[in-house]
């Protein structure tokens, strides 16, 4: 049971569990089998998924079937010693116990992430979270040492600064991951297990080095993990020297808001070492994905390269816009932001930089009263967190997705009080949702007194009071 693992796409056969490279102690009873020749991985991570094996049907549908199944039978009573042996499993004997180890359904979407990400396999959970947790415990272990970003995702920084040394005694160091020379000095001989970084910071869309971080890491003998959440498909990390990429999968990938998910990418020996029997974290921890929502994310996968590309295109537009308009943008898109020329060379053509923008407006009040106008005045987006859904989402991130930090560590961070965070959509036309933009925009303006006031303004006002009233709730 504990040898058995998440088969990758056909570019890269594997038949049996790899032996130790690092990530697991080696001892898990697996017999050593010389490794299969791997196949070219296409570069392109829209043809990487094109050239996944294709799932078909129980009855030859065009689409796979969903195993909803949490336990599966066998025909004779040592097949299952067989299989909580190890010697029987999905790569061997196409055969399933239970599915908090292995589904079907889980495992097909876990062949297309690792596709999508050039790695040798991937395992699927139930949050991005999930993910991100299992994949700290299972590198760092009790006592070990991170050295990770000061920028990340609030529920990240929680992790690392507050639960996980309060429940295993691991320590964390928060460096700026920009200063190569700041992540060495961090970094503990013997003690460093893991080198953590957003390819994108969120919120504040730094980009990372991820060379040279994977070259630090390495020569300390840690691990480059990198969340690559913000990024699908513009940024492959993995083939820049990351070791594991995990996601929240809730995001751009998912696309629709309306799930929950997470995934690991990274050697089929870490994901073999995660679902040990004994001591695998997301086999004891059990953070398992439902079959259905594995299916339902299948089928958004394919046309995830075109989504990106829309984000990616009117995310530009929207910034550049707002630049030429006086307004302080963050995007790494633009020429002047500090690293566009470094997400250039690391990024796969053809899908620019990616779908957040960030509009810093310099107060929380000042924020919050754009956002009111741009959703209930003007209908430009909505104010929610998570990012990658076909509206715009706004918020502002240092009262919402990064407020667990203190303040102390997002004023370091960069993270300003008014800056307002946009996962920039696609519904709509580009011009419609600008023309709804500039309005909120105007709204903001000091009131002209009203002996002055023009009854042009004046009616554009009501009327964006009637639009107001006319919006549904959020």
């Amino acid at each position: 049971m504990a040898q058995t693992m998440v088969a990758t796409s056909e570019l890269v056969t594997l038949k049996r569990p790899f032996g130790n490279d690092g990530f697991g102690d080696g001892s898990n009873g697996s017999v050593a089998e010389e490794k299969p020749k791997a196949r070219r991985r296409e570069a392109d991570p829209a043809a990487a998924l094109a050239s996944a094996r294709h799932e078909f049907g129980e009855h030859g549908g065009v689409n796979m079937s969903i195993e909803a199944s949490a336990t599966f039978t066998v025909m004779e009573p040592d097949t299952m010693r067989r299989l909580f042996a190890g010697e029987l499993g999905p790569d061997r004997g196409d055969m399933y116990i239970y599915s908090r180890h292995f589904n079907p359904t889980v495992l097909a979407l876990g062949r297309q992430m690792a596709a999508l990400e050039g790695t040798e396999a991937a395992y699927c959970t139930a949050s991005g979270m999930s993910a991100i947790s299992a994949v700290l415990m299972q590198l760092v272990g009790a006592g070990g040492h991170v050295v990770a970003s000061r920028c990340l995702y609030g529920g990240t920084h929680a992790l690392l600064a507050r639960f996980l040394p309060r429940t295993s005694g691991v320590r964390a160091t928060f460096v700026d991951a920009d200063d190569e020379a700041a992540v060495r000095a961090a970094v503990v001989p013997g003690e460093t297990r893991v080198v953590y970084v957003e390819t994108m910071s969120n919120p504040t869309l730094a980009v990372a080095d991820i060379p040279m971080l994977a070259r630090v890491a390495h020569e300390a003998g840690a691990k480059l993990v990198v969340d690559n959440t913000f990024t699908p498909v513009v940024v492959s990390p993995a083939r820049l020297g990351a070791d594991v990429v995990v996601h929240s999968v809730s995001k751009f990938i998912s696309g629709g808001a309306d799930i929950i998910a997470g995934a690991i990418c990274g050697p089929a020996s870490l994901v073999n070492a995660m679902m040990d029997l004994q001591d695998g974290a997301l086999m004891l921890l059990g953070p398992t994905m439902n079959a259905k929502v594995a299916f339902e994310l299948s089928e958004r996968l394919p046309h995830l390269p075109l989504r990106i590309q829309e984000h990616s295109r009117r995310a530009l537009a929207f910034a550049t816009r707002m630049q030429r308009l006086g307004l302080r943008v963050l995007y790494p898109g633009l020429p002047d932001h500090p690293h566009h020329a470094r997400l250039a060379a690391m990024g796969n053509p053809g899908y620019g930089s990616g779908g957040m923008l960030c509009l810093d407006m310099g107060t929380e009040e000042r924020a919050n009263r754009l956002m009111h106008h741009l959703q209930n005045t003007t209908q430009f987006g909505l104010m929610a967190v998570s990012l990658g859904y076909y509206e715009t989402l706004m918020s502002c991130s240092g009262s919402s997705t990064s407020s667990e930090m203190p303040p102390e560590d997002r004023a370091r961070a960069g993270i300003s009080p008014g800056l307002v965070r946009m996962s920039v959509g696609y519904n709509g036309t580009l011009e419609q949702r600008w023309a709804q933009f500039e309005r909120a925009l105007a709204l903001m303006q000091p009131p002209t007194p009203t002996h002055h006031l023009n009854l042009k303004g004046a009616a554009a006002e009501r009327d964006g009071t009637d639009a107001g009233n006319n919006h549904r709730k959020h």
